[in-house]
């Protein structure tokens, strides 16, 4: 069960909160990921690992790219 917000809570707070707890659990998921790495244990080549790290970079990038929105807004001219 998940724990409740409080109500009263800032946007830095919340932020805080949640980005660490996320990041956690993606860093978890990552260090699971290489448990595939044990050859004793799965077979794989080299465009299959370059097939995963991909994915992940692409979604990395996209999720950072989110992050470096300017914050003011430009008017636009012509």
């Amino acid at each position: 069960m998940r724990k409740k917000s409080p109500k009263n809570e800032d946007k830095r707070s919340r932020f805080k909160r949640l980005a660490q707890a996320r990041t956690n659990r993606v860093l978890k998921t990552l260090k699971i990921l290489g448990n595939c790495a044990d050859k004793s244990r799965y077979e794989y080549i080299k465009e299959d690992v370059e097939r995963v790290f991909s994915a992940v970079d692409r979604r990395l990038n996209k999720i950072k790219a989110r992050f470096d929105l300017p914050t003011d807004k430009e008017e636009f001219k012509l």
